[in-house]
């Protein structure tokens, strides 16, 4: 007996019987859900794959759903959003079991059955039409929208959109987001690990490749798309090491404001904020605008000592003032940075942020998100801009804030040639695991 007639089997026992009976919509949906849990963890993905579309979609290839009880059933039962909900939710429970096994090829033709539908004969029935518009509808829909946030792939298409580049930033937002069906949620944690780990070792290899005469003619990809220019930022958010590192700050402020009041804390914070940033025109606009939102957030408990709670909620109420303050459009500060041509002082400015405070970083990639969400209907040329905070964002808190320790190392004299022994371009770059 084949694999897909034992998923026929196993389908008719779950749920097809119950076409008989009068059944009500949670009972019908768990029956499905079910059935889909227990046939991806026992039956190759292609077969599943089959069944999902037999189930879904070849219900568009007969002229009455008579023929398929349990999909008339479905569209009986549901209004269309819980239709919606049904079939989202058996999607999320193949990628995360899926995503698991990095079986990516799987994931992106489950999506991809929803864009080619295939077409219907001119005499099918009502209830037939009615469910190739909830199909139709639903490839429409925001939820579909997510869905294919998963379609992911080892290599960035250039022929997509430009914010297909971000993806992992829109998957830690849905990772994050309760009212997401689990699996999703657990399955865009997954794949945003996953793309996140490829990027470390990515820039990692191409930094190390590209510093090697013997490897000129094998060069490994750039995961960033700033060019070879790359080498020579790296190597100018490596350069601040030794006891002024930002790590090293990073410890000494928390030391220093250990048992501070929320006031007195807020005082320090901008100091440390703003110590060794940018030029100094920019730090006194930045500090203006900072202490007035700051010396008015949470007055009322200005007496209290800071502890781990209020420090995460007053780090990520920066991360809003630096990025996304209204949870709809751009702050003033992110917009003056980032479009005046500040992105690394930005950047530096959120890293020193996650450096004292390491459970905000699912916040600020929230924001990365709502950023990305905001400005992706604009064309990438529009975007350059976003695009160049985007990839300044990525490279520096891959050099500080992962488990990849990046150091500069001086070279030798025959090593420099005819270039000068006295710039950043003299040095190179390496990198080994954090103990």
């Amino acid at each position: 007996m084949t694999a897909n007639t034992l998923l026929s089997n196993l389908l008719d026992q779950k749920i097809i019987r119950l076409s008989s009976q009068e059944v009500n919509l949670p009972i019908l949906q768990e029956r499905i859900y079910s059935f889909f849990m227990e046939a991806v963890n026992l039956y190759p993905p292609e077969n599943v794959l089959h069944e999902f579309k037999r189930l879904f979609v070849g219900c568009l290839l007969v002229d009455n759903l008579n023929h398929i009880p349990i999909i008339k059933k479905l569209l009986l039962l549901t209004d269309e959003q819980e239709f919606h909900n049904t079939i989202k939710r058996c999607c999320y429970i193949l990628i995360n079991n899926w995503a698991t096994k990095r079986k990516y090829q799987y994931i992106r033709e489950l999506i991809d059955l929803f864009s080619q539908l295939p077409e219907s004969s001119d005499n099918i029935s009502k209830n037939t039409l009615l469910y190739r518009q909830r199909l139709n509808n639903f490839v429409e829909s925001q939820d579909y929208q997510e869905l294919k946030i998963f379609n992911y792939k080892n290599e960035y298409n250039p022929q997509g959109h430009w914010s297909d580049r971000y993806a992992a930033y829109l998957l830690v937002a849905q990772s994050l987001d309760t009212s997401k069906p689990k699996e999703q949620q657990e399955a865009a944690i997954k794949i945003y690990r996953q793309m996140k780990d490829k990027y470390k070792f990515d820039l990692a290899m191409y930094i190390a490749r590209s510093q090697s005469e013997a490897s000129t003619n094998t060069r490994y990809n750039n995961p960033s798309i700033l060019g070879d220019n790359v080498l020579h930022l790296i190597k100018k958010i490596v350069a601040k090491r030794g006891k002024f590192s930002h790590d090293n700050l990073a410890n000494i402020f928390l030391k220093q404001t250990d048992n501070q009041t929320l006031h007195n804390f807020k005082v320090s914070l901008q100091k440390y904020l703003f110590l060794s940033v940018g030029s100094q025109e920019l730090v006194v606009v930045l500090r203006k605008s900072l202490r007035e939102k700051l010396d008015v957030w949470k007055t009322e408990i200005d007496t209290e000592r800071i502890n781990k709670n209020l420090l995460l909620r007053i780090c990520n109420k920066l991360i809003d003032y630096l990025t996304i303050e209204n949870r709809h459009e751009p702050s003033e500060l992110f917009n003056l940075l980032v479009s005046q041509g500040h992105p690394l002082t930005l950047v530096i400015i959120l890293l020193k942020i996650i450096l004292i405070s390491p459970y905000s970083r699912s916040h600020l990639e929230t924001r990365i998100a709502a950023l990305i969400n905001y400005y992706q209907h604009q064309s990438e040329e529009e975007c350059k801009w976003i695009i160049y905070f985007i990839e300044v964002f990525n490279i520096t808190f891959a050099i500080y804030a992962e488990n990849v320790d990046y150091n500069l190392l001086k070279m030798t004299a025959d090593e420099l040639g005819n270039k000068g022994s006295n710039n950043i371009d003299s040095y190179r770059v390496f990198s080994q695991i954090k103990q």
